[in-house]
């Protein structure tokens, strides 16, 4: 019985593979994406219902994907192992936009500036500011993250300019998420834009937007006449 299980398994996880190897994700179930995960670090068991109750518990597959390492593990089934791969998985997500703004790809829209950052703190649970610094050519130059809640203390001109004068910067696209999953600006987002605009203004270093991201919407201050 427990050989016929086994072979019943490899079976499954075969078939999972190939469906991945032949068309990537396309037509996976969130708990079939954590399940081919888990097979990597979970030999001979079941993955199936592990997956399952992994997504009941973080709610969808992004909330599997950000959680730590110790929430992970509370998931009856994954152990330190998956728990580490899966963080691993995380982070390679978070790594890879940067791989392709080194390949030279232009962040010239909202559009490219979200999908670069949305990996990167759209799914953050805590408040995350970016401040991008192109050259004058619109090439990044470096992305520089913080932690914390919008506010003047952690934004403050004195510290942004330095850093883009620093790195030669001829303007700069500022960004932050926000966990509640709402996109709309608040009144200090718009009082802090300001102010940063108008010290651009007279460094001669433009603020040419402010992105409010989320998972999967975002807010250009731009866009909305707030620069």
């Amino acid at each position: 019985m427990i050989l016929s299980q086994s072979k019943n398994n490899n079976g499954h996880r075969k078939r999972l593979r190939e469906r991945f190897l032949q068309s990537g994700f396309e037509g996976f179930l969130d708990y079939e994406i954590i399940e081919l995960l888990l097979t990597f670090g979970t030999p001979m068991r079941d993955c199936k219902q592990i997956g399952k109750d992994a997504i009941k518990m973080f709610k969808n597959l992004a909330g599997v994907i950000n959680a730590n390492p110790d929430e992970l593990m509370q998931v009856k089934g994954i152990g330190e192992a998956n728990s580490i791969f899966i963080r691993v998985v995380k982070e390679l997500n978070k790594r890879l936009p940067k791989e392709y703004i080194e390949q030279n790809i232009l962040l010239d829209s909202p559009e490219t500036v979200f999908n670069f950052l949305k990996e990167k703190i759209g799914s953050e649970k805590k408040e995350h500011f970016v401040i991008m610094f192109f050259d004058v050519k619109n090439k990044l130059i470096i992305d520089d993250v913080s932690v914390g809640i919008l506010n003047a203390s952690l934004v403050h001109p004195r510290e942004v300019f330095k850093k883009a004068i620093l790195n030669n910067a001829s303007h700069v696209i500022i960004a932050h998420n926000h966990p509640s999953g709402d996109p709309s600006p608040s009144n200090e987002d718009i009082d802090t834009t300001k102010r940063l605009v108008e010290a651009g203004k007279i460094l001669g270093i433009s603020i040419i937007d402010h992105l409010i991201i989320t998972e999967n919407k975002f807010t250009s201050l731009k866009d909305v006449k707030l620069i």
